[in-house]
C-alpha cells in the first residue's frame, strides 16, 4: 500500500514539474491549473479511465475532454505518463511550431487529444454530444450477450467554463435526457485571470446543478486521492443522472510564492519559483524534464494494461460480427466514414415546376431518403423543426426513455447545438443541427471548431434572406453568408433550386475532412428546366454555366439561391434586345475555387469584364467575381432589411429583373464606347 502511495506521489509530482518546465521553456503558458489538478487527472486516468494508448481510436475508450484547455500541459504530460505517443521532446516544444503539443489542445496534432478545446465551454458542451452518441451507439448496436459499446464520457472545466453561457446550455439538455454515462469535474480552485472568481461569480454551482438534475459531489481537497477515487466512482455509478464532482483545489499547488494568485494562472513560474516549487515537491531543483525510472515504468504497465483491454474487446467483436453480421458490416463503415454501396441511389430528381419549392421543403424530400438508408446519419434543431423541416419522418425522438431516437430536440439553445453535434460527430455519428439562418451568429463559435478539427458536421440554415419577409431585421440574415465564407474549410452552400440541392447532398455526404452550411430558402423557388438549362450536375464543381449566350458573351450574370430565377429573367429580357448574356449559378464559391484554373477559366473567362452578381445578402466577397472596383455591378445589401411581404422588400432593395436590366444595359453601353 506505501509502495502504490510513493508510486501515485512520484507520477503526480512529474506532471507539475512537467508542466511547470514546459511553461518556463516556451516562457508562455497556463502553469497554475495543471499543478493544482495533477491529483485529480492522475487518480481518474489510474484507477478509471478505460483506453488504450497504442490504439487512440479504439471505438469503446472512455472519452477525456479537457474543456479547460488553457491547462493544456495537464493533458500531455498525462498522455506522456500513460503511454501515448507524446515524447519528452514533444513536451519541451511545448507552444512551439509544429509540435504536437500546441498552446492549447488541438484534435488531430496530439494523439490522445479527443476535441480542440481553449474557447471555455466549447469542451463542456462537446462532452455532451459524445455522451449522446454513446447512449446511441449502445442502443443501436449492443445486443444480449453482445456488449460492445458501454463507455463513459469525463470533462475537466473550470471557473471559466461555468461562466461562459453555452455550459449551462448543455449541461440542461444533459440533465433533461439523464445522460448517466457523462462525468463533469469542475476546477474550483477560486481564480481566474483578474483576480479571485468574486470579483464577477458568486452562483452556487451545486445548487445550479441540481436545478438541471445532476448528480452533485464535492470533493474539498484535490490531493485527497482517496475521497478523489471514492466520488469519481460513485459519479461512475450514478444510473439516472449526470454527475458534477467540485473539487476545491489550489492554482500553482505547492509554489511557494505564487499559489493561489492570479499570477500563476497564465504566465511561467519564473526561474526562482520553479526551482523552490520543485524544492518543496521533494524533487530534484536541478533537474529539468525529469521522469523517474519509476514513473516509466508505470508507464510500460500502462501499454501492456492496454494491449490485455484491446485484445479482449477484439475477442468480443469476432464475436458479435459472427452473430450480428449486418450490424457489425455498418459498425466497421462509421468507423472508417464510409457509406453503404449505391446510397445516391436514392437521391431524388425533381422534374420542372414553375412556382417549386422553398429549398427547406425540398430539403425534406432529400434528407429523409439518405437517412432511410444511413442508420448513423440523424440530427435536428433549435426548437424549429416544424419551420426548418428536418424532422426524420419514420424515426423517434431521442429522449431518455429512447435513446435510440434519431430526431434530436436541442431546445433553444444553438449554441450547445453546434458544440453538442461536434461531440456527437467526433464518435462517427454523422449529424446535422439546424436553425434560422440568422442564428448562426449564436452557433459560430461551433461552427469555427468544426472546420478547425475538419469534422464532416452539417449545419442546414433555413429563412436564408430578406425573402423572410414579415418577420422583418431582425430574422433576415444579410451579413451571414459573406461572414461564414470567411471561414477557412466551411463550405457554404446556397442552391437555386431542388435539383442543385440533390446534387449537393450527394458532395456533402461524401465528405470526410469538412463542415458545411447548407443556406436554404423560406420562399418558394421555381424547379428549373433542365431540358432548356444546363443539368445541375454542374453543382458539383460549385460554379457553372446555367445558360451560354448565343454568341461571345457581352455579360455575365452570377447569382445564388433565389436570385437564379431573376438572372434567368434578365437573361430573357437581355437577350431580346440583342445582347449576349451567360448566366452563371454558384451554390458554393469554396468549391468552384477550389476546381482547376482551366474549368475556372470556362465558367468565368476573364476577358469578359462586364458581369453582374446577384444575392440578397451582403456585397462584401463579390468584388472579385464582378470585375468591377465599385459596387455597379453587385445587386446586394448594404444595409438590414425591414418588415413586409417579401415580394415588396426585393422590390425596395432593387432584386427587379427591371433595375437589374437597366443597369446591364448601361455598363455594355460603357463597354462598347
Amino acid at each position: 500500500m506505501k509502495e502504490k502511495e510513493n508510486l501515485d506521489k512520484l507520477c503526480i509530482d512529474t506532471i507539475r514539474t512537467l508542466s511547470i518546465d514546459a511553461v518556463q521553456k516556451a516562457n508562455s503558458g497556463h502553469p497554475g491549473a495543471p499543478m493544482g489538478l495533477a491529483p485529480v487527472a492522475f487518480t481518474l486516468w489510474d484507477r478509471f479511465m478505460r483506453h488504450i494508448p497504442q490504439n487512440t481510436d479504439w471505438p469503446n475508450r472512455d472519452r477525456f475532454v479537457l474543456s479547460a484547455g488553457h491547462a493544456s500541459m495537464l493533458l500531455y504530460s498525462i498522455l506522456h505518463l500513460f503511454g501515448y505517443d507524446v515524447s519528452l521532446d514533444d513536451i519541451k516544444n511545448f507552444r512551439q511550431l509544429h509540435s504536437k503539443c500546441a498552446g492549447h489542445p488541438e484534435y488531430g496534432m496530439a494523439p490522445g487529444v479527443e476535441v480542440t478545446t481553449g474557447p471555455l465551454g466549447q469542451g463542456a458542451a462537446n462532452s455532451v454530444g459524445m455522451a449522446m452518441a454513446e447512449r446511441w451507439l449502445r442502443t443501436y448496436f449492443n445486443r444480449p450477450g453482445h456488449e460492445i459499446i458501454n463507455y463513459n464520457i469525463f470533462a475537466i472545466a473550470g471557473d471559466g467554463c461555468m461562466m461562459e453561457g453555452i455550459s449551462g446550455e448543455a449541461a440542461s439538455l444533459a440533465g433533461h435526457l439523464g445522460l448517466s454515462n457523462l462525468v463533469w469535474i469542475y476546477d474550483n480552485n477560486n481564480i481566474t485571470i483578474e483576480g479571485e472568481t468574486s470579483l464577477a461569480f458568486s452562483e452556487d454551482v451545486a445548487v445550479r446543478f441540481k436545478a438541471y438534475g445532476w448528480n452533485v459531489r464535492h470533493v474539498a481537497d484535490a490531493n485527497d486521492l482517496e475521497i478523489l477515487e471514492k466520488e469519481i466512482k460513485g459519479a461512475i455509478e450514478e444510473l439516472n443522472r449526470p454527475s458534477i464532482i467540485i473539487v476545491d483545489s489550489h492554482i500553482a499547488y505547492g509554489s511557494p510564492n505564487k499559489q493561489d494568485s492570479a499570477g500563476a494562472h497564465g504566465a511561467p513560474l519564473g526561474v526562482d519559483e520553479v526551482r523552490a516549487t520543485k524544492e518543496n515537491y521533494g524533487c530534484d531543483p536541478d533537474k529539468t524534464f525529469y521522469v523517474p525510472d519509476e514513473v516509466a515504468k508505470y508507464k510500460e504497465d500502462v501499454i501492456e494494461k492496454g494491449a490485455k483491454l484491446e485484445e479482449e474487446w477484439n475477442e468480443k467483436l469476432k464475436a458479435y460480427a459472427k452473430a450480428h453480421p449486418d450490424l457489425a458490416k455498418q459498425f466497421d463503415m462509421m468507423q472508417n466514414g464510409e457509406l453503404p454501396e449505391d446510397w445516391e441511389s436514392v437521391i431524388p430528381n425533381f422534374p420542372t415546376d414553375s412556382k417549386g419549392l422553398a429549398t427547406r421543403e425540398s430539403n425534406n424530400k432529400v434528407l429523409n431518403p439518405i437517412a432511410d438508408k444511413i442508420p448513423w446519419f440523424m440530427g435536428g434543431s433549435a426548437d424549429l423543426g416544424p419551420s426548418t423541416k428536418t424532422y426524420i419522418k419514420d424515426a423517434s425522438s431521442f429522449n431518455r426513455e429512447d435513446y435510440g431516437g434519431r430526431n434530436f430536440h436541442f431546445g433553444v439553445r444553438e449554441h450547445a447545438m453546434g458544440a453538442i453535434i461536434n461531440g456527437m460527430s467526433l464518435s462517427k455519428i454523422r449529424p446535422y443541427g439546424a436553425t434560422f439562418f440568422v442564428f448562426s451568429d449564436y452557433v459560430r463559435p461551433a461552427i469555427r471548431l468544426s472546420s478547425l478539427m475538419k469534422l464532416p458536421v452539417i449545419y442546414i440554415f433555413t429563412h436564408d434572406s430578406i425573402g423572410v419577409g414579415e418577420d422583418g431585421p431582425t430574422h433576415q440574415p444579410v451579413e451571414h453568408l459573406a461572414s461564414l465564407r470567411a471561414m477557412p474549410g466551411l463550405d457554404v452552400i446556397r442552391p437555386s433550386d431542388a435539383n442543385e440541392l440533390s446534387v449537393m447532398w450527394k458532395y456533402i455526404m461524401a465528405l470526410k475532412d469538412r463542415p458545411v452550411a447548407l443556406v436554404l430558402s423560406r420562399q418558394g423557388m421555381p424547379t428549373i428546366d433542365r431540358s432548356k438549362y444546363a443539368s445541375a450536375d454542374g453543382a458539383a464543381k460549385g460554379a457553372y454555366v446555367l445558360i451560354e449566350s448565343d454568341g461571345k458573351s457581352d455579360m455575365i450574370l452570377i447569382g445564388t439561391g433565389s436570385e437564379i430565377k431573376i438572372c434567368l429573367d434578365v437573361y430573357d429580357q437581355l437577350t431580346s434586345e440583342g445582347i449576349n448574356v451567360r448566366v452563371v449559378s454558384m451554390p458554393c464559391s469554396t468549391l468552384f475555387q477550389s476546381q482547376d484554373k482551366a474549368y475556372r477559366e470556362s465558367v468565368l473567362p476573364r476577358s469578359v469584364k462586364d458581369r453582374i452578381v446577384v444575392e440578397a445578402g451582403s456585397t462584401f466577397g463579390w468584388h472579385g467575381y464582378a470585375g468591377r472596383e465599385d459596387d455597379c455591378g453587385i445587386f446586394g445589401l448594404k444595409s438590414f432589411g425591414a418588415s413586409a411581404p417579401s415580394g415588396d422588400l426585393y422590390k425596395e432593395y432593387g432584386f427587379t429583373t427591371e433595375r437589374i436590366v437597366e443597369v446591364a444595359k448601361k455598363m455594355v453601353e460603357k463597354s462598347k464606347r
